[in-house]
């Protein structure tokens, strides 16, 4: 019976000791992470953004162009729109436009109606609308392609852009431009609160490369078709935002 005791003891003991070990091991863990967010908590960070901009001559341009025709019904409205575009196509195709470089944009036909005070509306008509969106890559051939389509049908013109086949090169300067403007930034801020840049923490980058919208389709007038067209290409402008947390010392 003591030795039963005995053993039982010595287990509680033991038990207690290992609980113990347990606790004093937790306890320690926890006061090192305490100790981490707290050194963390103390860090002086300062957080900033910065942008870098490159502007370039743009190597390519896209621009909508199209034929809308009308007829006294759906059929006649189309087929007269099919003739015309066709010899849009062909003038493109004669212009050194690819196959692959011209697309279709928009392709209807709506009836047309006549709206009188308190009477039903009447059909006048159908009109016949197709577009297409063609990437000119020899700027210096934009203007005689678009008086080439104007001359073989073409009644609606716009949505012009200019841009860059590859913005690459010019968005990797931006990025250069724009951290070396961040760090100047940091070292300007720092200075001036009497710390001293230590480390850069992190650095995130937003914007980049985008065209300009287009501009809207106009239509186009025979004053305009007997007019050679003068295309100013002027600068793209490639912009790179980047922001970055930096950790200061005394």
């Amino acid at each position: 019976m003591k030795t039963m005791m005995r053993a039982a003891a010595l287990s509680l003991a033991l038990a207690a000791g290992a609980g113990s070990g347990a606790l004093a091991q937790t306890a320690a863990g926890g006061g090192a992470a305490a100790a981490g967010a707290d050194a963390v908590f103390r860090a002086t960070t300062l957080s900033l953004a910065a942008y870098g901009e490159t502007r370039l001559a743009p190597d390519m341009a896209t621009i909508n162009l199209g034929v809308t025709t009308d007829g006294g019904t759906a059929q006649a409205a189309m087929q007269a729109n099919a003739k015309q575009m066709n010899q849009v196509m062909a003038a493109l195709k004669r212009g050194g436009i690819a196959a692959k470089d011209v697309q279709t944009s928009q392709l209807s036909v709506e009836p047309q109606y006549v709206y009188e005070q308190n009477l039903p509306p009447k059909l006048t008509g159908y009109r016949a609308v197709n577009q297409v969106t063609v990437t000119v890559h020899d700027l210096a051939k934009l203007g005689e392609a678009v008086d080439a389509t104007v001359a073989a049908g073409a009644n609606q013109a716009g949505g012009i852009t200019f841009g860059l086949d590859d913005p690459t090169a010019a968005e990797n300067a931006a990025r250069e431009k724009a951290v070396k403007a961040l760090a100047a930034k940091a070292d300007l801020y720092a200075k001036a609160t009497g710390y001293r840049v230590l480390r850069l923490v992190s650095l995130s980058e937003g914007g980049g490369y985008a065209p300009p919208p287009p501009m809207p389709m106009v239509a186009m007038s025979a004053r305009f078709k007997e007019t050679d067209t003068a295309v100013a290409a002027g600068e793209v402008r490639v912009r790179v935002d980047v922001g970055g947390v930096y950790e200061l010392s005394r």
